[in-house]
């Protein structure tokens, strides 16, 4: 198998790992399957990453440097903030097509929570979804789409725990598809706060 291929760089290959947990989860993850998948030997894999682990910690720092850019493109696709909540929560779970696909990221948040190093970045992403959450939330009282005093620090934190809590449940029951499945929860989360331009942004999300 040829080397590494030149200006191949690391987002290509922390992107194309991602995909592998998600078809094999974290402890089916292999250098060889990554390395397989990019077109690589694994030993180019060792150079730059060290280890499996380093590889894991890799693609932690990397999704959590990429969390702020990636909701900011969300909001300049949507012109109504509570269209654009609602495709945040639909991105947020984009990679878990599938109860399976599911189940083996999370076990990789698994690892999150009990390897410092990881759980660094998890927690990183947390907070910049949640800053992602509150600015929209912000914005769409100034919009007049949700009602003036809304508590949008206590909303934030129950849109967050809604997108968790639905991927689990979607996993167990496995009714519809998950981004229809949010969508749906952040519309019932949401539509008690919403005036009337807020409900008509909410059923068109």
């Amino acid at each position: 198998m040829a080397g590494r291929p030149r200006g191949l760089d690391d987002a290509v290959i922390l992107r194309r790992a991602a995909e592998v947990i998600g078809r094999v989860g974290p402890a089916g993850l292999t250098l060889t399957a990554v390395a397989d998948e990019v077109g690589l030997v694994p030993g180019t894999l060792v150079q730059r990453f060290g280890s499996k682990h380093g590889l894991l910690v890799a693609l932690a720092r990397q999704s959590a440097q990429d969390a702020d850019a990636m909701y900011e493109r969300l909001r300049q696709g949507h012109a109504s903030p509570l269209t654009a909540l609602a495709a945040l929560a639909a991105d947020a779970m984009a990679p878990m097509s599938t109860p399976e696909t599911f189940a083996n990221h999370l076990a990789f948040l698994c690892m999150d929570l009990t390897d410092p190093r990881l759980h660094e970045h998890a927690l990183a992403i947390h907070r910049a979804q949640g800053r992602a959450v509150r600015t929209l939330l912000t914005e769409a009282v100034a919009a007049g789409e949700l009602r003036a005093g809304t508590d949008t620090a206590a909303l934030a934190a129950s849109v967050q725990a809604s997108i968790a809590g639905t991927g689990l449940v979607w996993a167990l029951d496995r009714q519809g598809a998950l981004p229809q499945r949010l969508r749906r929860e952040i519309r019932s989360l949401l539509s008690p706060h919403a005036t009337h331009r807020g409900t008509t942004a909410l059923e068109e999300s």
